[in-house]
């Protein structure tokens, strides 16, 4: 009986160990590698399956210099106005959150960089839990020590939610747009920022008051946008 209660406990500690081992195996494949699909885009594309929707998947890699400098100012006035300069945590933004959760009495979403949102979205689910967030900040750990600020934005910028089935900038862009990721003016961009942390409700409600008086927020906000180094 004791084996078998060590072993119980020492089960939850290996699936730890096994899973990060492999996650970390992933992030050094993709410094180099696009990913074939990310986590996120797997669960999304079950769930229209699970409700039988007919919802094709349109995910369009591109390198990094094929993305518009308008989107790429977009997204961080939008998401995370100091991703150049912190390790992949905005403390501040953690701290609110959590107080948030406290006063609500439920675990939502809030605080989270591009760092952590890419490595939710590689790897991980939506479901919200401060296990999900431990294992989150572990991988947005992982990331930042071991890829270069401007790869992480370019795996984020390529695998992006924004609209049924539809990740990436340059998906997006053909979307949307008509015309590739490189050519997107600052109000395309601004627009599309603005549909992130709501890409299914936004495509829903494309006549939104909301995404117009977020857009027109984060065109004033893109002109003091920092990206990495190499852009900048």
């Amino acid at each position: 009986m004791f084996r078998i209660i060590k072993w119980l406990l020492a089960l939850p500690l290996a699936v730890f160990v096994f899973f990060n081992a492999y996650v970390y195996g992933n992030i050094i494949t993709y410094r180099a590698v696009a990913p074939h699909q990310s986590a996120f885009m797997s669960m999304r594309m079950n769930e229209y399956r699970s409700a039988g929707k007919d919802v094709a998947l349109d995910y369009r890699w591109v390198p990094y210099e094929r993305i518009s400098v308008n989107l790429k100012k977009a997204l961080i006035a939008s998401e995370d106005a100091n991703f150049a300069a912190h390790s992949g945590f905005d403390w501040g933004g953690i701290r609110y959150a959590m107080k948030r959760n406290r006063q609500s009495g439920e675990i939502r979403g809030g605080g989270s960089t591009i760092s952590q949102q890419l490595s939710k979205n590689l790897f991980l689910n939506s479901w919200q839990s401060y296990i999900r967030k431990g294992e989150e900040a572990a991988i947005t750990a992982m990331l930042e020590a071991t890829t270069d600020k401007d790869r992480i934005f370019e795996l984020y910028l390529n695998v992006i939610e924004w609209s049924h089935g539809v990740f990436g900038a340059e998906a997006a862009a053909q979307k949307f747009y008509g015309k590739p990721a490189a050519v997107l003016s600052k109000q395309q961009a601004a627009k599309l920022a603005a549909r992130v942390p709501a890409p299914l409700f936004y495509a829903d409600n494309p006549k939104s008051r909301r995404l117009r008086g977020k857009t027109n927020i984060i065109l004033r906000r893109m002109g003091s946008a920092e990206l990495p180094e190499s852009e900048m």
